[in-house]
């Protein structure tokens, strides 16, 4: 085993004698089948993941269930807001307790239940067992039904209770925990298995690890939600649950060739522990005089006073500067995760090709109808086409002539191009409302469901997504790696758990201005002429609503990214100073 590695790691037979040979020509040799079991695992279950979540608002959007369209839309932004908020505790868990290899392992176990839930609420017999009789529409009064005035205040607009809402969420509850807990984890843990090989190997990694994620997000979109669209929702789910449970599997085989480490205790339980006592304790009344005056952490150092060794406080504050930049992404994926949300909202209301019209097609007829979901993957086909390149070629040639640009420079051009998607998709939406008011709208039928569509062409959403996939190659490919690479050995599954955490804060900030905006005071997404309309709303003010958030958060970003990179430029000399004396 080579010298550099932890007494406590497990390392493949394969790897045993790496010391006495001369080095491989490739960072990844001897780690391709650890990496490739990793990256399978994560393609597959991505291909669950957006099985879920790439029809979820179509799919409470249709019959039976006929949510409102801002219901569905906050639906999957809770739902992957608690993703992500889960993950510090699955950084802690592997940490503190099971180690990175079984808490991924029996996530995906409760990953797998949660999943079990979708086919039986699409199955008609067993989701009447699970919900009930399906809940009748309210009446409303003639003053909700006008288009050109708000209700008046003495008029209450009743609101049809989500059908099957408590099912749909506890299974969403337990998929999200087993997600949650398996991102935190998995990326480290892959990062773990070229680790040794420097930072260059960790680069590239990102880069493949990121390219599989999309991949499984083009076959889930490509196949699934073309299948949950056009035949059966029910059949739509049993494909990436089958492909969970194979996930499970090849990453449970795969544990002979992985590296693992045991569980050497959390650190966020050291971190809790530093703070309280920083915060809380009674410190020395005299201090040394030959010491500077300590900072509120510093006074938990043996040093001057405190119980805790200088290396563990070192790595809290290493965590608190880190911060400042997780806190700066919340806008960022705030918007990412419209995507996902009001982006598939709002292309129920364009025209999509060969689609059946309620007048003219026989409900029989076997007519192709182009999935609403699969602009998702102009996003994830741009990635797949443009991480190779940017890992093969441009990359390379960056780093030879000096100029490749830190994670947190690549953050922020990540920002500027999802501001501009979100821009994007406020343009299209006022164009889309002008378009329905002077020529009125056209019948589609979308899973069994008529929706009232602008006679305006889907593919005007392709800017707005091309935007947000150039956005992820720098933004959250750069996130993973600043992560990852900031964080102190021992804190590097908290501070990726507190990554995600921060990403689903986002995901809840979108939720709540949705709400928000959904207030009568406001009425931007108020509609009860149709429980999936958008047609009465003013969804493009949101859009830019975001895009300024966003637009504000840049230019905050920036002085925060360069005043932390001087501080690490400054830490680096100090460290090599102290090095050469």
């Amino acid at each position: 085993m080579a010298n550099n590695e932890d007494a406590n790691e497990s390392t493949p037979l394969l790897d045993s004698n790496s010391g006495n040979r001369p080095l491989p020509p490739s960072v990844f040799q001897g780690r391709r089948l650890a990496c490739a079991a990793i990256l399978l695992a994560e393609s597959l279950e991505r291909v669950a993941f957006y099985g879920i979540t790439s029809n979820l608002v179509l799919f409470l959007n249709s019959s039976p269930f006929y949510w409102e369209g801002t219901q569905a839309s906050q639906a999957p932004l809770m739902f992957m807001g608690v993703t992500y908020l889960i993950s510090p505790f699955g950084g802690w868990l592997a940490d503190a307790y099971l180690g990175k290899f079984w808490t991924i392992a029996s996530s995906l176990i409760l990953y797998f239940i949660g999943m079990l839930f979708f086919p039986f609420i699409s199955n008609e017999d067993t989701r009447i067992g699970l919900c009930g009789e399906e809940v009748a529409f309210p009446v409303q009064p003639a003053e909700c039904l006008s288009t050109n005035s708000t209700p008046p205040s003495n008029v209450t607009c009743p609101i049809r209770v989500p059908y099957c809402g408590p099912v749909v969420y506890s299974g969403l509850f337990l998929i999200a925990l087993g997600v949650g807990t398996v991102k935190s984890n998995i990326t480290p843990f892959g990062a773990d298995q070229v680790k040794d090989r420097g930072p260059e190997a960790t680069r590239r990694f990102f880069n493949w690890f990121y390219w599989c994620i999309n991949l499984g997000a083009i076959l889930s979109l490509g196949g699934v939600a073309y299948i949950q669209q056009n035949f059966s929702f029910e059949l739509g789910y049993i494909i990436p649950t089958v492909c969970l449970g194979v996930s499970f599997l090849v990453f449970l085989l795969g544990r002979t060739v992985f590296i693992t480490k045991p569980a050497d205790g959390s650190a966020f339980t050291d971190m809790f522990k530093i703070l309280g006592f920083a915060c809380c304790s009674q410190k020395p009344k005299e201090p040394n005089l030959l010491r500077n005056k300590p900072t509120l952490l510093d006074g938990a150092k043996v040093t001057y006073g405190g119980k805790f060794p200088e290396e563990k406080v070192d790595e809290l504050k290493a965590l608190v500067k880190i911060l400042p930049v997780f806190l700066a992404l919340i806008p960022y994926w705030t918007v990412y995760f419209q995507m996902q949300t009001t982006y598939i909202l709002q292309s129920l209301h364009l025209k999509i090709p060969d689609t059946a019209s309620n007048t003219t097609a026989d409900s029989h007829q076997m007519t192709f109808r182009f999935p609403a979901a699969w602009l998702t993957m102009f996003d994830a086909v741009l990635i797949l086409m443009l991480i190779p390149l940017k890992d093969k070629v441009v990359d390379p040639i960056l780093k030879r002539r000096g100029l490749l640009p830190s994670s947190l420079k690549r953050i922020a051009v990540g920002m500027f191009f999802v501001m501009w998607s979100a821009v994007a998709a406020g343009i299209l939406e006022t164009k889309r409302l002008e378009i329905v008011k002077s020529n009125g709208t056209i019948d589609q039928v979308l899973g069994n469901v008529i929706y009232y569509a602008a006679d305006l062409p889907i593919w005007w959403q392709v800017p707005q997504y091309v935007l947000i996939g150039i956005s992820e190659i720098f933004a959250s490919i750069a996130g993973l790696e600043f992560a990852y690479s900031a964080a102190p050995k021992s804190m590097q599954s908290a501070i990726m758990g507190l990554f995600f955490f921060f990403s689903g804060i986002g995901s809840f900030v979108g939720s709540g201005l949705l709400a928000i905006v959904s207030i009568k005071e406001i009425g931007w997404m108020s509609s009860h002429r149709d429980f999936g309309n958008i047609n009465d709303c003013s969804l493009h003010y949101y859009f830019f609503l975001l895009a300024g958030i966003q637009g504000v958060t840049l230019l905050v970003f920036l002085i925060v990214s360069v005043k932390y990179d001087k501080q690490r430029g400054r830490a680096g000399s100090q460290r090599q100073r102290h090095t050469s004396s």
